[in-house]
């Protein structure tokens, strides 16, 4: 410790340095954050205390406090990124702590969110939609809003709970209210996952070559909750009705999985869809076999109304 008393005496006596050494510590001593922290702790602190904390504390000015000189996480200014600096007195030396920013604790939660919500194969801005921009007043729309709003205000993890079977002409605004409720459900850290049916069906097809279809099929089986997006649109063959659309509802309707669904079809259409295979082949009874997993899993709610994508 002594030499590096002695290196410092030397350099106090260098009129370079002197000049420079005083002017940093008139900087320090005359910001206002130092001040208010010299006031707040006037009986633990000494001269020596700051002159010998000297460096840290001009780190400490340099930077951004509470995110008030950032105008976003990406744009952070700070040494640490998203983390900001505050001061503390340890023994008889000021150092500088650093701990999570508001702007990096907003990133996180964000973050956390998003992974909490697993999209496939729809489009990004699904994951924009809020329930708070659904408006009650459209009569097209208010059962399945206010079902909707029921679902996430009454859910409880491992309780079972009916999903949601939404139908309706294009455009109406049933792929939106799923993903107002999965964000909504995200803010209570309940995982979801939006599949778009018809391309995922597609998907598995490809999946058997290489391997991934039990894998994939065992995701979406065991997702806290599950949303299929628009069944019925899909060209369905006895396989991907009975092996892969089967065992996945069979699944939930044993575990008791909450399940939402949209569709252009009623149930009744529905099941006209699925007892034709691409085959031609008529399967009546496993169709409704189908169909009757749906109506266990999910309330059947009609939407009508102007068509949102042209609006």
């Amino acid at each position: 410790m002594e030499p590096i008393q002695n290196a410092f005496s030397a350099l106090m006596k260098n009129k370079q340095f002197q000049d420079t050494f005083q002017k940093m510590r008139q900087e320090v001593r005359s910001h206002p954050k130092i001040i208010s922290f010299l006031a707040e702790h006037k009986n633990e602190i000494t001269d020596q205390m700051i002159d010998s904390s000297l460096v840290k504390l001009y780190e400490y000015i340099g930077q951004s406090v509470n995110c008030e000189d950032c105008p976003s996480f990406n744009e952070c200014k700070n040494m640490v990124h998203g983390y900001h600096p505050h001061l503390i007195i340890q023994g008889k030396r000021i150092d500088v702590q650093y701990d999570r920013c508001p702007n990096g604790v907003k990133h996180d939660k964000r973050k956390k969110h998003e992974s909490l919500i697993k999209c496939m194969y729809l489009p990004k801005d699904v994951l924009q939609a809020s329930m708070s921009n659904l408006s009650l007043e459209d009569p097209g729309r208010f059962e399945a809003i206010s079902a909707a709003r029921q679902f996430i205000m009454n859910y409880e993890k491992g309780k079972m709970a009916q999903g949601l079977y939404l139908h309706g002409p294009f455009g109406v605004g049933k792929t939106y209210i799923l993903g107002a409720i999965a964000n909504e459900l995200a803010e209570e850290e309940i995982t979801s996952m939006l599949v778009y049916l018809p391309e995922f069906l597609r998907e598995l097809k490809s999946s058997i070559s290489d391997g991934t279809l039990e894998e994939k099929i065992e995701a979406v089986k065991k997702v806290e909750v599950l949303m299929l997006d628009d069944i019925g649109a899909e060209q369905m063959s006895s396989w991907a009705r009975d092996e892969i659309l089967g065992t996945i509802l069979q699944y939930r309707m044993l575990e008791k999985l909450p399940t939402f669904f949209t569709s252009n079809a009623d149930l009744n259409q529905l099941e006209h869809h699925l007892t034709y295979s691409q085959r031609g082949e008529e399967e009546r009874v496993k169709a409704a076999r189908i169909v009757d997993r749906v109506k266990f899993l999910a309330k059947p709610v009609k939407i009508s109304g102007s068509n949102l994508r042209h609006s």
